[in-house]
């Protein structure tokens, strides 16, 4: 059973003055000051990141996939992995990585932005951040992000979804665990999975009027569900739907994207209520949506649990961190329409699984947030970061809202309890 206090949201627990009404206000979750701790679980944790940073690629299998070594790590950590787990999890993430390899060229600040989403150019990116990190802003990694991921008309945080989210789930971390390896890794992740979603954040003509609309992303999702001009789009689920949907059918994908409003009624923001459109409860909901999306679209008995559908919820995990942490307020709903976007495309490319809250038991049979935790520290898919990832990212979604009706642990347990590998 869970504590008391558990059922308390931390939104509820600080409460911080209203200024921006577009602002999404959430207390920081705790920050990870790994440099100059001498407890051998941080140090630990601190040596392994340099390792990985040192000896592999953001970007490995023909430049393909991403190096989720940081990701897992940090979740275990969080969930309260030992020294021990930790380095089973580097050496058993590791056998997959690959080493560095030379860029074709070096990247200078007068030409940094012309290789914008050529992955060859990995190298060279962190190269360059960590060479500005270290002659222009004095190891001081935050005002390097401020200047090179959110300056500019069209600054790399518009296109943190590229590469499925890696990017963000990246820029997650390195506010988390304090971490300058992490941040310009997600610097370079950023630069070289950039791509042409950007435009529709850079470009406000993109955002109009939609002829429906809810406050409720899981109400768009199921009318999605149920939408027959998506019918038959695509003969397999997979990724490689993304691209030729956004090309061939923008429009429709562009109506669900503008039907969820993020911006709250003009007479509340004049009274200084809250409304159905506060960004606080869309971003509550939105979270609801996340999860629902991995796990109340696998019907019992299939364990089909989708890779592409978990990266909603590490995502918006990604932007629950980053919320209270980011330099500016107005960075806020462009981070979470950016999600939406990411969502809705990846819904569509694997063929909307409709989504049913009953494929979700409650009868828990006492199991509580620490068996959850336990499972994915020590079940044979300890080492499969996005089942690690997902775990954290529902345990901190109930301690950010509270869990009173626990369908949050309802979602972990099930999870946890039923997934045998990943569907594709």
């Amino acid at each position: 059973m869970a504590s008391f206090l558990s059922y308390v949201p931390l939104v509820n627990r600080l409460v911080a003055p209203r200024r921006n009404p577009t602002a999404i206000r959430l207390p920081p979750v705790e920050v990870h000051a790994l440099e100059g701790n001498k407890d051998r679980r941080p140090r630990t944790l601190k040596h392994l990141l340099k390792a990985n940073h040192v000896n592999h690629s953001i970007l490995y299998h023909d430049l393909q996939f991403d190096n989720h070594l940081p990701h897992i790590l940090c979740s275990a950590y969080h969930l309260g992995a030992t020294p021990e787990q930790l380095y089973h999890i580097y050496d058993e993430e590791s056998k997959t990585l690959e080493p560095w390899r030379d860029s074709p060229a070096q990247i200078a600040e007068d030409d940094w932005r012309d290789f914008l989403g050529d992955k060859r150019y990995q190298r060279a990116y962190v190269d360059f951040f960590e060479d500005a990190l270290a002659m222009n802003h004095a190891y001081n990694w935050k005002e390097l992000l401020e200047e090179y991921m959110f300056k500019g008309d069209e600054p790399l945080a518009n296109c943190l979804i590229g590469g499925l989210g890696h990017p963000l789930i990246h820029l997650g971390y390195a506010y988390e665990f304090d971490s300058r390896e992490i941040a310009t890794e997600a610097l370079g992740l950023a630069a070289t999975q950039y791509n042409f979603l950007h435009k529709y954040l850079d470009d406000p003509s993109y955002t109009r009027p939609a002829p429906f609309s809810s406050a409720s992303p899981l109400d768009l999702l199921n009318r999605l569900a149920s939408d027959a001009r998506f019918d038959g789009l695509f003969r397999e689920p997979g990724f490689a739907n993304i691209e030729p949907l956004f090309r061939d059918h923008e429009d429709l994908v562009l109506e669900y994207w503008n039907a969820w409003d993020l911006q709250p009624s003009s007479s509340a923001e004049k009274k200084g209520e809250e409304s159905d459109t506060d960004p606080l409860e869309l971003f509550r909901a939105s979270q609801e949506a996340a999860v629902a999306l991995l796990v109340a679209t696998v019907r019992p008995g299939t364990h089909a649990y989708n890779f592409f559908l978990v990266h909603a919820l590490t995502t918006s995990h990604a932007a629950r961190i980053l919320l209270p942490l980011l330099p500016s307020d107005h960075l806020h709903v462009p981070l979470i329409r950016q999600w939406w976007l990411l969502a809705l495309a990846v819904y569509v490319a694997v063929l909307r699984p409709p989504i049913d809250p009953d494929y979700v038991p409650h009868d828990l049979k006492g199991k509580g947030w620490r068996y959850v935790e336990q499972r994915a520290l020590t079940s044979e898919w300890a080492t499969d970061a996005h089942f690690v990832k997902a775990i954290r990212a529902m345990r901190e979604a109930a301690r950010t809202w509270g869990d009173v009706h626990e369908n949050y642990l309802a979602a972990a347990v099930r999870f946890a309890d039923d997934f045998e590998g990943w569907v594709h």
